[in-house]
């Protein structure tokens, strides 16, 4: 992966994570919170993955993320200052949810 897209793809996270507290109106996508980004070489997608607090409303709030997808590409392309502002498409990363579960694997056979 080339430097330009590491720092975009940080770019990206932060900017996002800004738009979302800030700009969003929906209540669902106000407690979201972006774990990563990775933009395609050619800059035409970027995968955004997201977690939330509850994760029962996982799927309601990845489904107002694609609907505000528009709105936040929007102000992207404000912010930050590339020719091409990519495709954004929403992801739950469970890598969170993997870890906690791996911890408590350990902390009951440390208990034992």
């Amino acid at each position: 992966m080339s430097i330009k897209i590491e720092r975009l793809n940080h770019l990206f996270m932060e900017e996002i994570s800004k738009i979302l507290m800030t700009e969003i109106k929906d209540e669902d996508i106000k407690f979201v919170t972006v774990t990563g980004v990775e933009i395609t070489n050619d800059l035409s997608f970027a995968k955004v993955y997201v977690t939330v607090l509850d994760p029962e409303k996982k799927k309601s709030t990845l489904n107002s993320l694609q609907k505000a997808s528009h709105f936040i590409r929007g102000k992207l392309s404000e912010r930050v200052d590339i020719r091409h502002t990519p495709e954004l498409k929403f992801l739950y990363d469970d890598s969170v949810a993997y870890g906690e579960h791996i911890e408590e694997i350990i902390e009951k056979m440390s208990n034992n």
